[in-house]
């Protein structure tokens, strides 16, 4: 059974200094060997108690039960606000409540086919793009970047974005490189008291939202049509159920900034890592080629499983609380990992090995909340149907058309920033497999 490359783990928990650097360089490496086998781990760092919580009673008091008693990190917050603005994914309370009330129903499963058919013609005309590279070394990172970049566009604008999509892909490179990793001040200053890092990320706002803002105009020029298009579209008609309030000029910027940094970066590296697994393991792969509306949803669904993007979930407790056999302390730390979780040697049969038939509709589910990837409780993402409808229509279509290998030995490391990123873009060579469908709509 293949097992993929990991990062190191250290053996003991690891001091405040070299924490901090593991933060900075790679988060997956922060965590000791202990926390893949115990329930819970528990210590003090620059004065804070901070607690990883592997038990289920634990964590659906956090995430389920009391949800209200916890909030976004401040480190947290200061790093991803500059990129999705007061969106949905840092709203918080009865904000928070007004914003999910009038997103969900863009999103909803019934809306599915209205933006699935953007992701199959997209999907269809950049896959044949690649059979002019047959045999010759490609960076699939940066072509499923661009790919979910454009599916993003069509989905969200009805546009094509080669006006914009240059400059958007540079700001999101951008951020990730430069405004992504936590330092020193991040985490110990509290969001009132603005670190260097914070003035540089205050510019980079400036500029990626003046840019969502342009996106929007061409848009916002011409009046609504009678039946939506886009997901654009049903933003701008959405309306709180409860009050029948719509979103600000500003509220909808927001919303497409989130919607836009959420739906493209993750299915983009989900989709890499379904990649690199299956070039790796070439059973597997020819096991999807020829049983692909059987196994793709399998082989995501373990890919998220070993890589979820959303590697880590945290919290700080406003008050006091019990979460299982834990007593909360105000502003204590709560960290619930699906990294650790998805690899936790109590919940998990050979936890690192690549395994899809761990989710064959003849399996049984897996132990409650050991496996969510897209998180869990209110606060589950709202996106998730979009993302595996997106993932599950590129893959198939791709595995279909072609054979895909890695070039060279080195192993491809995963990476804790935002998301679960490979320390390197590997290269990988294609070429045709013969008597495949050439289209995705067979797997919409």
């Amino acid at each position: 059974m293949f097992v993929p490359a990991k990062p190191f783990i250290p053996e003991k928990p690891l001091g405040f200094r070299p924490l901090l650097r593991a933060l900075r360089t790679n988060a997956l490496s922060t965590w000791p060997v202990d926390v893949y086998e115990q329930p819970f781990m528990r210590r003090s760092l620059a004065g804070r108690i901070n607690y990883i919580l592997n038990e289920p009673d634990a964590i659906h008091r956090v995430l389920v039960d009391n949800p209200g008693n916890y909030r976004r990190s401040p480190a947290s917050v200061r790093i991803l606000k500059p990129i999705t603005g007061k969106g949905l994914l840092l709203a918080e309370g009865d904000d928070w409540k007004l914003q999910r009330r009038t997103v969900a129903p863009a999103l909803a499963p019934r809306m599915m086919p209205l933006l699935t058919r953007h992701m199959v013609a997209t999907t269809d005309e950049a896959l044949e793009t690649l059979h002019g590279q047959i045999g010759e070394p490609r960076d699939l990172l940066e072509f499923m970047q661009n790919l979910t970049l454009e599916i993003a566009g069509r989905s969200m604008f009805s546009l094509e974005v080669a006006r914009f999509g240059g400059e958007m892909r540079a700001l999101l490179n951008e951020f990730a490189v430069h405004h992504a990793r936590p330092s020193m001040l991040d985490l110990l200053l509290p969001p009132a008291i603005p670190t260097l890092g914070d003035l540089r990320r205050r510019r980079f706002q400036k500029r990626w939202m003046r840019l969502i803002e342009a996106i929007m105009r061409d848009r916002l020029a011409t009046p609504p049509p009678e039946v939506p298009r886009d997901l654009f579209d049903l933003l701008r008609a959405a309306r709180d159920p409860e009050t029948g309030a719509g979103f600000s000029a500003e509220q909808l910027r927001d919303q497409v900034a989130t919607l836009i940094l959420a739906g493209h970066e993750t299915t983009a590296v989900t989709l890499f890592w379904a990649l690199t697994l299956l070039a790796q393991d070439k059973v597997e792969q020819d096991k999807l080629a020829s049983d692909p509306d059987t196994r793709t949803r399998m082989v995501l669904n373990e890919t998220l499983r070993l890589f979820p993007a959303a590697f880590l979930i945290v919290r700080e407790a406003i008050g006091p609380d019990q979460a299982g056999q834990h007593k909360i302390g105000r502003n204590d730390l709560i960290m619930i990992a699906p990294w650790i979780l998805h690899r936790h040697h109590a919940l998990w049969q050979n936890p690192d090995a690549f395994d899809p038939d761990r989710f064959s509709p003849d399996t049984p589910a897996p132990p409650r909340f050991s496996y969510m990837p897209f998180g869990t409780g209110p606060r589950v993402c709202v996106g998730a149907q979009f993302a595996l409808a997106e993932a599950t229509i590129v893959l198939s279509a791709f595995v279909k058309r072609f054979d895909i290998s890695l070039e060279g030995d080195r192993p491809v490391l995963p990476v804790g920033i935002v998301t679960t990123q490979p320390d390197h873009h590997p290269l990988f060579r294609l070429r045709a497999r013969t008597g495949t469908v050439q289209s995705a709509v067979g797997s919409s």
